[in-house]
């Protein structure tokens, strides 16, 4: 993953529990020596999701809460900050959500070794959307917290539902 995952989740942790929270998660996950990260860095997938069980733990979180707290996280505090004109592109929190596909790929078009979770969409009705993810990291519960999140950034109320390994359903409801 990117180590922009990595940073947000620091920030996250930082923000709900403290720097020492942070310090007994690097403990937890063994880490002695807190790397110096940036957005693009690649950090590896099995050291982030360690990472992200124990700051979970830390913060007295299951692992779907710890992807609502995380998801929210990213789309009202690190996005705003960090990726404003993505945000900005869209009107509403449905135009976001089918620009996902399309901002995972500019983002990481020029980074190396980058792979982005893919989605494609179906409606099954005018109100409800099916997004289809497709990622090896099989993290869906990390793609509800993100939507989630993006109804709160667009100030929206959606109906988010994992529907299984590789699909989430979103009702829009305001």
């Amino acid at each position: 993953m990117k180590g922009a995952i990595a940073i947000a989740l620091k920030e996250m942790v930082i923000q709900h529990g403290g720097a020492e929270k942070w310090q007994q998660v690097l403990q937890a996950s063994d880490i002695s020596k807190e790397p110096m990260l940036f957005p693009i860095s690649d950090v590896d997938d099995s050291l982030t999701l360690k990472i992200f069980e124990n700051a979970c733990r830390a913060l007295g979180m299951s692992l779907p809460q710890g992807c609502e707290a995380f998801g929210e996280y990213w789309m009202t505090v690190y996005a705003p900050k960090h990726y404003p004109v993505y945000l900005k592109s869209a009107k509403n929190a449905r135009e976001f959500l089918l620009k996902m596909d399309s901002v995972h790929e500019t983002l990481t078009k020029t980074t190396p070794n980058a792979h982005p979770p893919r989605f494609k969409y179906s409606w099954r009705d005018e109100r409800t959307l099916i997004m289809h993810y497709e990622s090896a990291r099989g993290l869906v519960d990390l793609v509800v917290g993100l939507v989630k999140g993006v109804g709160k950034a667009y100030g929206e109320r959606l109906q988010v539902t994992k529907l299984g390994a590789n699909q989430v359903q979103v009702t829009f409801l305001s």
